[in-house]
């Protein structure tokens, strides 16, 4: 059985997910080879498509789950939430 991860995170970036995070998070996502998707009380996202992530449109102070399932799905889950707590080095 593949191992799934699961964090819940804060969009925390005035902005929100916009153009920028969200190439950030689709380019670290396709490292990994587990599946890696965002899921908020709207929708869920492909982690990978920098279009399912935009459709999200999650504001500063989304509330959304990291999920990834897969060989490295621990390590895909920690690296992208490393991304939102550095505000995706907009610090702001």
């Amino acid at each position: 059985m593949e191992e799934i991860q699961e964090k819940i995170i804060r969009v925390g970036n005035t902005l929100g997910i916009h153009a920028r995070p969200a190439g950030k998070i689709s380019q670290e996502a396709q490292r990994y080879e587990s599946a890696v998707s965002i899921h908020s009380k709207d929708g869920e996202a492909d982690a990978k498509s920098i279009l399912d992530i935009l459709a999200l449109a999650a504001p500063q102070g989304a509330e959304l789950t990291l999920r990834a399932q897969g060989p490295d799905a621990k390590e895909a889950v920690r690296a992208l939430s490393d991304l939102f707590a550095d505000m995706f080095g907009e610090k702001n």
